[in-house]
């Protein structure tokens, strides 16, 4: 089954032409692009929202100044980065300056009708969301307490701000006619001339946030309360280092995965250009997240022995020390990945092409990397048992691999939609870590063309 088209068509930017980079360059003979194209992002923004979330845990830390306060902890982080991220964005790269966002400077067409319709669309989709959380009874559970208690908190400004935003934005659309307004006729019950597609991509996009904020949010929480009661002083010898590091890299992640949901601004060219239109690209992502995890791996994909690699090379200090910092490194990688879109980032859409920081090795350092580390912390090839426990296992594990697979499959099909892409696919096959698969005889199902 297939969702269709974006609210545009990535395919609509007027300065894109037939193999040509975002570099303005063309592709050479045989379907080869000279030079990487240009990423989204920029290593600047990257730097910049790293520093801006350790600054703000450094503060939590040392000054307290929300006190247990755990929901407005996570906010100041999250307005500290964002703010970091937007004023390299919007400041020094000038964003909002792209073709891409759909902005013309030079266009002042003010419509108050169109606006308060993207208003109501705006409502619309906040109210889709809002009808699921109530519908579903996994959102009735303690677990998603602190989301609701940052929505009473960042809603209200929030709507304020919203209407005068979408005015202003919208007098400089080329083309105003998106998601929000066709949505926005659709609840006010004016059809004729609504684009079913356009609004089911539009609603796409919106269940995409709705399910992944309230989880990444909820992560995000827990994990800064665990660091907030860390005691740095007690910090002594590898194994304290190691636990220390592994869980600060995924709150860096999961904090900044929360932000990219967040800011989903087309004056920033942060926002949605589609969203995943296949059935089996949303099956092979939500099952790797909660609470479909729970439904699915514990009971058909267990990998795990429960021997851990700790107690396996724990005799031998000098390969335990090893073994441990190459777990580190692969984990900082998968966070780098994460680190590098800035205030994109998002499952399951297309929110601009990253083509620099690991993406200039790999189309996906972030899957790579987390799956090997994945057979690093479970060494389920150690099962303490029979040979064939250990088999049945890695077979597990492999599986699971094999998800991400599919993953990536999906990704690249959906991203080969657009033009951007598929040069910096092809730079990749030419130039890429793993260039030498590009002989395999399954790769010749993975061509990218634009649809």
């Amino acid at each position: 089954m297939r969702w269709d088209v974006t609210e545009n068509d990535v395919a609509q930017d007027g300065r894109r032409q037939a193999g040509a980079t975002p570099d303005g360059e063309r592709a050479v003979a045989g379907g080869q692009v000279a030079t990487r194209p240009r990423s989204a992002t920029h290593g600047a923004v990257a730097v910049a929202g790293l520093v801006a979330f350790l600054l703000a845990l450094v503060i939590l830390h040392a000054d307290r100044p929300f006190g247990d306060d755990v929901v407005k902890s996570a906010l100041f982080i999250l307005g500290m980065t964002s703010a970091a991220v937007l004023l390299v964005d919007l400041l020094w790269l000038k964003a909002y300056r792209r073709t891409s966002t759909g902005l013309d400077f030079g266009r002042d067409h003010p419509s108050w009708q169109r606006s308060l319709f993207k208003f109501a669309g705006l409502l619309g989709s906040l109210g889709f969301v809002a009808l699921l959380y109530w519908l579903f009874p996994e959102y009735h559970g303690d677990f998603y307490d602190r989301y609701y208690a940052m929505l009473r908190l960042v809603l209200p400004p929030w709507l304020a701000l919203a209407l005068p935003y979408l005015y202003f934005v919208d007098r400089k659309m080329a083309q105003p006619f998106d998601g929000y307004w066709h949505l926005g006729r659709l609840v006010t019950m004016q059809w004729d001339k609504v684009d079913v597609r356009i609004v089911g991509q539009h609603l796409l996009g919106w269940l995409v946030k709705g399910f992944f904020l309230p989880l990444m949010f909820a992560y995000m929480c827990n994990d800064l309360a665990r660091f907030l009661a860390t005691d740095y002083s007690q910090l002594n010898g590898f194994k304290a280092w190691f636990d220390l590091l592994y869980g600060l890299f995924y709150f860096i992640d999961v904090g900044l995965v929360a932000m990219g949901y967040l800011l989903a601004l087309r004056i920033a060219d942060t926002h949605l250009r589609s969203a995943e239109p296949t059935m089996l690209g949303w099956a092979v992502a939500l099952v790797c997240y909660e609470p479909f995890w729970s439904l699915y791996g514990r009971q058909y994909l267990a990998y795990d022995t429960g021997f851990k690699w700790g107690a396996w090379l724990w005799n031998t200090p000098l390969l335990y020390g090893i073994w441990g910092s190459a777990i580190l490194l692969l984990t900082a990688i998968y966070v780098w990945a994460t680190v590098s879109f800035g205030a994109r980032f998002s499952n399951l859409t297309h929110r601009g092409i990253i083509t620099n920081g690991p993406y200039r090795w790999t189309k996906h350092p972030a899957y790579v990397a987390k799956n090997l580390s994945w057979w690093m912390i479970s060494i389920p090839f150690v099962a303490q048992g029979s040979g064939d426990e250990a088999l049945r296992h890695c077979l597990l594990l492999l599986a699971v691999n094999g998800i991400y697979v599919l993953r990536a499959w999906t990704e690249e099909r959906h991203l080969s939609r657009d033009p951007e892409y598929v040069a910096y696919a092809r730079w990749i096959d030419e130039n890429g870590l793993f260039r030498f698969l590009r002989h395999l005889p399954s790769q010749n199902r993975l061509r990218y063309r634009a649809a």
